[in-house]
């Protein structure tokens, strides 16, 4: 294995590493409580690293869904390449082996002032300091004729779950020689390959079942994180197949017509076979009734312990905030956690305060043997989060190289969720 991707695992390795840098405190007969709200990466990873201290801190989880599906890695399930159920993950050993009181239920409100959490289900719950992992909310009617109903016909599967099974099904029953549209959102949003991963893999899958198919990308913007060796990757691997056309060319998206499966740009309607609408996006609805999301959407957190700077004693991390130039990414929501975790077992408890290690490992596929992947570290400065270093893959990388990615990237998949979840 070549020194880039040594250096790339490093990274990995030091998030690995703070599993046994749980926090020293001082026991004490009171337990502090500290309620999660979200079970998603960042939510999970928050939980097991505060219950794995030496005992003095009570965490709750809420969580209305009994497992989790990883969006990361979907676009294979897309491809035929990997099954539902490998990205499906249980919270079993969260509450077993870190005694974390898991409660599949929904937050409804929170009172800041009495420090609790009002659950749909009718129950109460007392918190010390209170952490929101709430992932992200589309903004239904930014786009004329998009709301909630027609996810159901354009499906977004920016949520994994059913939505990623309709978009399965809906690809695999469309005719040889049909188009898949996908449109992608303006940034900021979640997973800035995704998108252009997604085409790349449904592409794979058409190349093998649907060769006359082809895909077209109506994109918000002009450029897209990774565009050179997703187009190097497109052009050797599924010439004339995949299209992408930028805002300034479109004039951006004005509607779509669900009945006609058609999608309306400044100038020209596009219908389709398939369309998978990604809608813009914001903080999680429940940020955004507590007040702790700004004009921007997103939440505003200080960078060293993910404190709002909205509302004291309350916690956000993950794809909800507004990070800097960290982008929303399913690994920062870990590495976010681990210092959100050890901030409040510090303010809690009186333990050591560890500076903050804020990094990224991305792996993007581009065919079931071509993958590429980037790591990135960050720091905070200046009431921010910054880029302090970055390797990513170039274009003209050796085949046996990007192999070699490809198997990396399923290992880290296996270590990386057996992080979050045990």
């Amino acid at each position: 294995m070549n020194c880039w991707t040594r250096r790339q695992f490093g990274y990995l390795a030091g998030a690995a590493c703070l599993t046994g840098l749980a926090p020293r405190v001082a026991r004490s007969q009171a337990k502090s409580r500290v309620v999660v709200i979200g079970g998603g990466i960042g939510g999970a990873t928050v939980a097991r690293y505060l219950a794995a201290g030496a005992g003095t801190i009570e965490v709750t989880l809420v969580e209305p869904k009994l497992r989790y599906a990883t969006c990361f890695f979907s676009s294979l399930y897309l491809a035929g390449m990997r099954s539902f159920e490998s990205l499906t993950h249980g919270y079993e050993t969260l509450a077993q082996r870190y005694g974390i009181n898991v409660i599949h239920d929904a937050a409804a409100t929170i009172d800041p002032v009495a420090k609790t959490v009002a659950l749909k289900g009718g129950s109460k719950l007392p918190y010390d300091r209170l952490v929101l992992a709430p992932g992200i909310a589309f903004k239904f009617g930014a786009i004329e004729g998009y709301d909630q109903a027609a996810t159901e016909i354009m499906p977004h599967a920016w949520i994994a779950g059913p939505q990623t099974e309709l978009l399965r099904r809906q690809l695999e029953s469309m005719e040889d020689g049909g188009l898949f549209l996908i449109v992608a959102p303006p940034n900021p949003f979640r997973c800035p390959p995704g998108p252009y991963e997604r085409a790349s893999l449904v592409a794979y899958y058409f190349k093998q079942f649907k060769p006359k198919s082809k895909i077209l990308i109506l994109d918000a913007k002009d450029s897209f994180f990774g565009q050179e060796v997703f187009q190097d990757a497109w052009a050797r691997h599924y010439p004339g197949m995949i299209e992408w056309l930028p805002r300034q060319f479109t004039g951006g998206i004005k509607a779509v017509d669900v009945k006609h499966l058609s999608v309306e740009t400044e100038g020209e309607t596009f219908k389709a076979a398939v369309v998978n609408f990604i809608p813009p996006q914001m903080a999680g609805e429940l940020t955004q009734q507590a007040g702790l999301a700004d004009q921007s959407g997103w939440c505003p957190i200080e960078p060293t312990s993910f404190e709002s700077k909205l509302q004291p004693g309350i916690h956000i991390i993950g794809d909800a905030i507004n990070s800097g130039e960290m982008p929303k990414s399913a690994f920062l929501a870990n590495s976010q956690a681990k210092v959100c975790a050890f901030a409040i077992a510090a303010a809690l408890t009186g333990s050591d305060r560890f500076a903050p290690h804020l990094f990224n490992t991305c792996f993007t596929f581009l065919a079931a043997d071509d993958a590429v992947s980037d790591s990135i570290a960050f720091e905070p400065t200046e009431g921010t989060i910054k880029i302090s270093e970055i390797l990513i893959s170039q274009v003209g990388e050796d085949a046996e190289r990007r192999r070699q990615v490809v198997q990396a990237a399923n290992g880290w998949y296996a270590a990386f969720t057996h992080d979050v979840f045990g």
